[in-house]
């Protein structure tokens, strides 16, 4: 192992005295210091220990002073542990060898007989060289291990229905290419799960995928958000930072909710999709990006550009290929299989183990018309999972209820459901305006989306 502020070293070379030679001077100075006569051996002894330089002669064969001897052993060394340092050393002076061997890989190039002093300054360089290689493969795996934390959370796609079969089939086609993508469908329809799919199964599912909720963003951050900002640029800028567009370079960007975006801001988020390249807030800096772009929204984008709400030249840029996902009221039995899902995952949340839908259950879940899509269904599913005091979940088990669905005068609307019926009426009367409803409610746009992100969770 290696010693506290020290290395390991493995001295190769033909000629006794110079391996004694060197073990005397270098043991006060280095850890593990390990010495061989035959190159054959070298191999075998690199397994053995963490070694971090190999000190390598140039010629082992009587007369023979060409240093391909040492070349060959460079690169075998190279090609088995590309992070030791290989410092070469050689009684025969000639700069093209000394060349070759740094254009190899070798740290070094020393000719005896060596300076004590300059062979140990050459080492401890070809140390740290190796230490800094080392630390530089540890973050980048702990970079790896981070980008597949990050995107572990898998979500399960479930169903077998015509519709999903015909959207996933359109995800395999398009996730091994770089079109930009929209994804469109209601809320709760799965859109999220649908980008994660396309990056999962893209050449750049090592890297990140990068999700920005457009909809949650104020103007004011939304440029600092996904271009960055260096210190200074405004009030509480402290630091230098990067934005999104930047965290997800080599990877994914997904923009959800593209639909919410101002108008006067789709032009900055268009000139950066077009150009491949953003400027962070407070600098002239112009910083390439490589991303691959998927985009999601509830709205009618078509109508939205009719309407003057969305720029058309921004909606060709983001749908190369756009994928329209079918409310789950549309899907027939993937109601009963994902219910089946939700089921299992919270029987087993809240140490339920199985329950079972009884067929009545089943048949209200299929006749409802979900306009929360599945969002709804796994509140539904859980609530009845949670209420739950017997082995089975019956069918007034499902407390089936919903903004815009009638209530009866029996049943008294509490002060959550009011404000959802508000809301949701609120956005139909203004098209799904968030600006124009939340001037309607005396509320702020950033308020109004908060409080329908909260009602539709």
């Amino acid at each position: 192992m290696i010693q506290a502020g020290k290395g390991n070293i493995l001295i190769v070379d033909d000629n006794r005295s110079i391996l004694s030679a060197l073990e005397i001077l270098l043991t006060p100075e280095f850890g593990l210091i390990t010495t061989l006569l035959n190159p054959n051996l070298l191999q075998g002894e690199l397994d053995k220990h963490d070694y971090n330089l190999v000190i390598l002669d140039m010629n082992f064969n009587a007369g023979v002073n060409t240093g391909n001897e040492g070349i060959y052993w460079l690169n075998k060394i190279k090609k088995s542990h590309p992070e030791i340092s290989v410092v070469m050393i050689t009684a025969f002076g000639d700069v093209n060898l000394a060349v070759k061997a740094l254009k190899d890989g070798a740290s070094d190039f020393v000719l005896k007989p060596w300076d004590n002093e300059k062979l140990l300054a050459t080492l401890k360089l070809a140390l740290q060289l190796n230490l800094s290689k080392k630390e530089v493969s540890k973050l980048k795996e702990r970079e790896t291990e981070l980008k597949n934390e990050i995107n572990r959370e898998q979500k399960m796609i479930i169903g077998s229905s015509p519709q999903l079969m015909r959207v996933m089939d359109m995800v395999r086609k398009v996730a091994g290419t770089d079109a930009n993508v929209l994804i469109t469908g209601e809320n709760g329809t799965g859109k999220d799960m649908i980008a994660q799919e396309i990056h999962r199964l893209s050449a750049r599912s090592g890297e990140v995928m990068v999700t920005v909720d457009i909809g949650s963003l104020s103007e004011t951050l939304f440029e600092s958000e996904l271009f960055g900002h260096v210190k200074g640029s405004f009030t509480d800028a402290r630091e230098n930072r990067k934005g999104k567009f930047e965290i997800a370079d080599k990877g994914t960007l997904f923009l959800d909710e593209i639909g919410n975006l101002s108008f006067h801001l789709q032009s900055k988020l268009l000139t950066a999709i077009e150009s491949r390249q953003i400027t962070r807030l407070g600098s002239n800096e112009v910083i390439p990006t490589d991303i691959r772009l998927i985009c999601a929204t509830n709205k009618n984008p078509e109508k939205m550009v009719i309407d003057g709400l969305f720029r058309e030249d921004l909606l060709y840029r983001i749908n190369t290929i756009q994928i329209e996902l079918p409310p789950l009221r549309e899907r027939g039995t993937d109601i009963i299989l994902i219910g089946d899902f939700f089921l299992k995952k919270f029987s087993d949340k809240y140490d339920k183990h199985g329950l079972k839908f009884t067929r009545q259950a089943y048949d209200k879940l299929v006749s409802y018309k979900w306009p929360g899509n599945i969002r709804e269904l796994r509140h539904t599913v859980e609530k009845a999972v949670i209420l739950s005091e017997s082995d089975t979940i019956k069918s007034e088990d499902l407390y089936l209820k919903h903004p815009g669905t009638a209530i009866s005068n029996d049943s008294p609307m509490t002060l959550e459901d009011m404000e959802k019926l508000m809301i949701t009426k609120a956005l139909e009367l203004n098209n799904g305006n968030f600006t124009a409803a939340a001037e309607q409610l005396g509320i702020t746009r950033q308020t109004l989306y908060n409080r329908f992100k909260k009602s539709n969770q």
